[in-house]
């Protein structure tokens, strides 16, 4: 387990595998951002000549390694590009990014200090969870020796003893842990993690950290009647499971409730997705591990926020039994559906949650969803969709995201799209898709908002993009689940709070 401490000790005379530091893009050249002063004096005021000698161009993302200025001490000096900075300031999330590049430069074995910018606590914050992030690593199927433990990681920074840095750090360990833990989940492969041991779980870390956590099984789901979760797992010999998590702390101020969409594996249903189009499906349940991994942090963290969170799980597979389209599915609350395509399964799942959650009476109900490849198509693999039934609830989660350093835009819900999907069934309420090959995304949340009760405030992130990285690391993400949307949610309840 990789241990981070605050330490006010001079990065030039630290005992460490390791030293990352940043360099900044200015005109043709280099320079050094503040807190580099006495490395720099320890190679006789020629850091940057050095650097510049060896290529580094401060352009972000860019690592150059030098021997450390003392033998005995730092074996290895990291600089790590951290941009243009044209005001003279650095945003956190270039801090974040670089920390985690820095550390992914050092073989994880190896213990590392930072001696990047960190004037205050929300730099600090960004600069420990940068590194714990970047740290991360999924071993757990490899078969050669993997029981390498990781060095551990310090921050040097003259605020190591003060409250509000210690602070910032211990939510960033949170914060990191809780992303490493939804990680794992998103990386497990689908045989190992069916809705049954994925409820399980939650159950087991609801009650380690302090969080009810109640599951309705294939049984109770019956009798409760939701049959979106059903009718999408009748065709999986593996069971679908309803798992709320409760955290209701003394005198909360607000209540926040967060729904996740948990497709343990998605082949598509009878409406069969190509075989490629499977090998990332693994991925479809990063929703509700997001939300579950968020609902942890902000219990583990004390925070003064009610928080109800549903995950929806479900394996949707084709078999004789598994739902056909022109099938007829009545949701949680009565509304009737007709399953036109049955890979447009996460909607119905998340339909019976909302009306669930709806239910509770939360002032701001945010679902989180690998929903739909049309918002990939609309926004690339690093960015999420917002959608919302209104402008300050979209926006509040926006700015949330943007403070936590996770990449999102808003996107509308047109009011002719349910106006589709009501008309495109002639049998049900209203069918599953519009029929039509365009807005597939929009058409998605109009869907969802339909089953969000009328005076509750509702954001839907479609994550379909960032919450998977099918290529190679950079910065702070790796290859596979990226832990997208726990940083957005923790954040949306601090700034409540």
């Amino acid at each position: 387990m990789t241990t981070i401490t605050l330490s006010k000790s001079d990065a030039a005379g630290v005992k460490t595998d390791a030293v990352v530091i940043g360099v900044v893009k200015l005109g043709g050249g280099v320079t050094l951002p503040a807190g580099t002063e006495s490395l720099n004096a320890a190679y006789g005021g020629k850091l940057v000549e050095v650097l510049s000698g060896l290529g580094a161009t401060g352009k972000a993302g860019e690592v150059t390694k030098v021997p450390g200025p003392k033998p005995g001490k730092s074996a290895t000096l990291i600089a790590v590009g951290l941009g243009a900075a044209p005001d003279g300031a650095l945003k956190t999330e270039d801090l974040r990014t670089a920390a985690g590049t820095g550390v992914r430069a050092a073989k994880i074995s190896q213990s590392v200090a930072f001696a990047l910018p960190m004037p205050d606590a929300e730099c600090i914050r960004a600069v420990a969870e940068g590194a714990l992030m970047g740290r991360y690593a999924f071993t757990a199927y490899k078969s050669s020796d993997s029981s390498e433990a990781p060095g551990n990681l310090t921050l040097l920074t003259d605020l190591a003893r003060n409250k509000d840095a210690k602070a910032a750090l211990e939510r960033a360990e949170v914060t990191a842990d809780a992303v490493a833990q939804v990680r794992d989940w998103v990386n497990t492969p689908p045989s190992d993690l069916h809705p049954v041991e994925f409820a399980a779980d939650a159950v087991k870390l609801g009650k380690e950290y302090g969080v009810k956590v109640e599951v309705l099984d294939e049984k109770a789901l019956a009798k409760g009647g939701y049959g979106g979760i059903l009718g999408v797992g009748q065709g999986s010999a593996n069971p679908p499971r309803l798992v709320r998590l409760t955290y209701t702390p003394r005198k909360p101020v607000t209540h926040l409730a967060f729904v996740g969409k948990g497709i343990t594996f998605d082949s598509g249903g009878l409406s069969l997705k190509t075989s490629t189009g499977m090998v990332s499906m693994k991925s479809d349940m990063a929703g509700a591990a997001a939300v579950i991994g968020a609902t942890l942090a902000i219990a583990r963290l004390g925070l003064p926020v009610q928080v109800t969170t549903y995950a929806a799980m479900a394996e949707n597979m084709p078999s004789g039994s598994a739902a056909r389209p022109s099938d007829v599915l009545t949701m949680y609350g009565g509304k009737t559906v007709e399953v036109l395509n049955t890979d447009a399964e996460g909607r119905l799942v998340l339909g019976d949650a909302l009306v669930r959650a709806s239910e509770d009476q939360p002032d701001l109900i945010v679902d989180v969803a690998t929903l739909t490849g049309a918002c990939v198509v609309a926004l690339g693999t690093k960015v999420a969709g917002a959608f919302a039934n209104t402008d300050t609830a979209r926006d509040r989660v926006v700015d949330a995201a943007i403070a936590a350093g996770e990449s999102m835009w808003p996107l509308p819900i047109p009011a002719e799209m349910l106006d589709k999907l009501k008309s495109h069934s002639k049998v049900a309420d209203l069918a599953n898709i519009t029929g039509e090959a365009w807005g597939g995304a929009l058409a998605a949340a109009a869907f969802l908002g339909d089953f969000v009760a009328e005076g509750i405030d509702w954001v839907h992130l479609d994550v379909a993009g960032p919450a998977f990285n099918d290529g190679g690391a950079s910065g702070y993400i790796p290859n596979g689940g990226t832990g997208y949307a726990v940083r957005t949610l923790v954040e949306l309840a601090a700034s409540a709070s």
